[in-house]
Formats: C-alpha cells, structure tokens, sequence
C-alpha cells in the first residue's frame, strides 16, 4: 500500500511540473500556413514574365527575308525585336489597368497575298492573327504564340468550336510542369477563370487551339505551349467570322 501511494505521488509530482508547460504550448507560435500550389495552378501558364510581357527573339540567321501575310510584300526583318511591335503593355501610372499596345486591337489592313478570303493566317513572329476578307483587306488581331521550344508552322483546319471551354492539360505538359515544382488540374471547368478563355477553335486533330485567355496583357508575347492566344473579346468576335472547316494556316 505504501509502494502505491508512493507511486501515486510520484506521478502527480511530474504532472505538477509538466501541466504549466504543457497549457503555455497553446500559446507558443504557430508554424506559417503554406498554400497548396494547386490552387493556382490554372494560371501558372500565363504567369511568366506578366505584367508587361516582351516577346522573346526566337533562333535565326542575323536577318530574315519573309513575307508578310497581312500585306503580301516581302520584307527584311531584323534578328532583334522590336519593342514597338512586341510589348503588349504599355505602362500608364494613371490607368488602374494594363493598357494593350494599341497595335493589337483589332483593324482592317491590307492584303495582296494569295489566300482565299474566309482564311485565317497566323504570323508567329509579328503576333498577328489575319482573317482575309474581299477587296484586298484583311482582318487583324494581335494574339500570343508559342514560347520558344514550342513554336510550330503547318496549315490546318478549324474542327471543332466550343464556347467556355474546359480544360484537360495534356499528360506531357502536366509532367512538364510538376517538373518546375507547380501543380496543375487534370480538368478545369469552363468560365471566367479559365486560361482557355471565353472561345476556342479547335484546329485538326492536334491539341492546338486558337482561343481566349483570361490575362490579355500577354497578348504579343511568345508565352504559351503552342496554342495562339487572343483577348477575350477578339476570340469571340473571330468566332462569330469563321465556322468549322475553315482554312488556318500558321506560319
């Protein structure tokens, strides 16, 4: 009996000393809360370099001799680029928002090439999107391209439109990016938050797209995985222009 009852005391001794410790614990600091990553995933592809994206210089000889689809000359372009035609922002303390270089809104141009009109032809390195019309103009909107190591040329033609879409990420470009530490959706429905904007049209069988974004100050850059990127309100005004079938030629 005596053994127990000094048991017993030893115990309610070390409880004693613990108990104050132990009720300050509540007290102490707590570690900082970390956000999971996938709560910003279905924007980190159009993060980069934001605001006031410039379009990065793509490999090529000192000087380049193409033609220009919205005008149907030949020209001499310079490797460097040229920061009047390529930066989508222009800085205004005053204005509350990112200002869009005013050579990406949408005008009527020139065009003596040889496409037909109702074809769409996309100049990657001029961030331009023409959609030919009769009497030797062309419509042109300015849109964002392939950043470099995913640029690409060929001529498709539109197979599919959607409204709002949703978003799969491919397989490769979801590695691609877990890769850099980020974290992206195997599905993100459509709407206003959705980096594939408020239009698609889907071009052939590839995973190509020409669509909306819901950050236009990247409009100009070379900035995605290939897909050509419009503003919001051009995409839809290009989609209510064209319909499935229509020749898209990306050069």
């Amino acid at each position: 009996m005596n053994r127990f009852l000094s048991s017993l005391c030893a115990v309610a001794g070390v409880l004693a000393v613990a108990s104050p410790s132990m009720a300050n614990d509540r007290y102490a600091q707590r570690p900082p809360v970390v956000v999971s990553p996938d709560l910003s995933a279905p924007w980190v592809l159009q993060l980069e370099g934001a605001p006031g994206i410039v379009r990065q210089a793509r490999p090529q000889a000192p000087r380049v001799r193409y033609r220009d689809p919205g005008m149907g000359q030949v020209r001499s372009a310079p490797m460097r680029p040229d920061p009047t035609r390529t930066a989508a922002v222009r800085p205004n303390r005053t204005a509350s928002r990112p200002q869009i270089n005013p050579i990406y809104l949408p005008q009527e141009v020139d065009y003596d090439g040889g496409q037909k009109p109702g074809t769409v032809i996309i100049d990657t390195r001029q961030n331009f999107l023409f959609l030919v019309e009769g009497d030797g103009k062309a419509r042109r909107y300015g849109v964002g391209t392939g950043k470099p190591g995913f640029e690409w040329a060929g001529t498709h033609k539109v197979s599919a439109k959607r409204e709002w879409p949703d978003w799969r990420p491919p397989s490769e470009m979801i590695a691609r990016e877990r890769a850099k530490g980020r974290y992206l959706p195997t599905y993100l429905a459509g709407g206003i938050e959705n980096p594939l904007g408020a239009r698609a049209l889907y071009l052939g069988s590839t995973l190509y797209r020409i669509h909306g974004t819901n950050q236009p100050w990247t409009i100009g850059g070379a900035v995605s995985s290939g897909c050509i990127r419009m503003r919001n309100e051009d995409v839809v005004d290009l989609y209510d222009r064209v319909t499935v079938g229509t020749k898209v030629v990306v050069m």
